[in-house]
């Protein structure tokens, strides 16, 4: 989830190209966060989008961003993992096209309070919704330090993993890490050595991240209910699913995902990306951000 205050999503032409919402019908943005992408589907011929975030702070923007397409539009405080349960309720069986734009988005690194940056010192925070679990400095005061190495190594490949969980759980014996920049000294002086281009506190940060919002719990099995989701090919062509990633967990878990399903006697999709969609020097250079994005996307079948 990449957008600016601006509201400019990253890949919207591909996204427009693979999702073609020209074709009408119903679409699901499950992370619409300040309604970038689910304003271009709207402008492109989607007759109706539910959008979904669990960031209440995001659907607010959203809300003034899409206020012009009318009942054309729902917008619904809720995770995109919840996306059975949100058509459910609405009686809604299969939908013409599903967005997920993954991870977390530039609103929530620059919004002050949020705890996602270092940039500034502040309560450590770091979910999501904030109106639920545990903020990353209440899990900090009481992992062990066996169980934090493991999540800085999974989640944020820091090479140095053990040494940085041992300096935290040391530092806190004197007193609690609650916000960013006792963080941030510390993961830097446990890292140690020279750096120039990536703060050394950046792994740790992003690990942190994505454990307290279980950002990959779940994600490839959602991946398959939301296919069976997708509207079946039949006279008119099957749904279509685009999932945007930004770093390399999440990315592996969408391909291997999409290919499982392309795959067999009885594959449910077709690929219609076989290598991830990247963004282009010229959109790059307006938006760093979309330089780490990778965009893949199927057809039901």
């Amino acid at each position: 989830m990449e957008e600016r205050a601006e509201h400019v999503p990253v890949l919207v032409d591909e996204v427009r190209s693979l999702l073609d919402p020209a074709r009408g019908g119903m679409f699901v943005d499950g992370t619409v966060g300040l309604g970038g992408h689910a304003r271009m589907l709207l402008e492109g011929g989607a007759d109706r989008l539910i959008g979904l975030d669990r960031d209440r702070d995001a659907l607010a923007v959203a809300r003034g961003t899409l206020a012009g397409f009318g009942d054309r539009v729902e917008l619904v405080h809720a995770d995109y993992r919840s996306l059975d349960e949100v058509l459910d309720a609405r009686g809604i069986a299969h939908v013409a096209g599903i967005l997920l734009d993954l991870g977390v988005s530039s609103m929530q690194l620059d919004q002050p309070g949020r705890g996602f940056s270092f940039r500034r010192d502040e309560p450590l925070d770091m979910r999501m919704d904030r109106s639920r679990g545990e903020t990353a400095a209440e899990r900090l005061a009481t992992v062990e330090e066996a169980e934090l190495a493991d999540v800085i190594y999974q989640f944020g490949e820091e090479r140095k993993s053990r040494r940085v969980a041992r300096a935290i759980v040391e530092a806190r014996r004197a007193s609690p890490v609650e916000t960013t920049g006792q963080l941030a000294a510390i993961v830097r002086r446990a890292v140690g050595g020279p750096w120039q281009r990536i703060d050394p506190a950046t792994r740790t940060f992003q690990a942190l991240r994505i454990w307290v919002n279980a950002e990959l719990d779940g994600l490839e099995s959602c991946i398959g209910r939301a296919v069976e989701r997708l509207q079946p090919a039949g006279e008119a062509a099957g749904g279509r699913m685009a999932v945007i990633a930004f770093h390399s967990l999440e990315d592996r878990i969408v391909k291997h995902a999409f290919r499982a399903m392309a795959q067999g006697d009885r594959r449910a999709v077709r690929l219609l990306t076989k290598r991830p969609v990247v963004a282009g020097d010229e959109e790059v250079a307006a938006n760093p951000r979309a330089r780490s994005a990778k965009l893949r996307a199927v057809e039901r079948l």
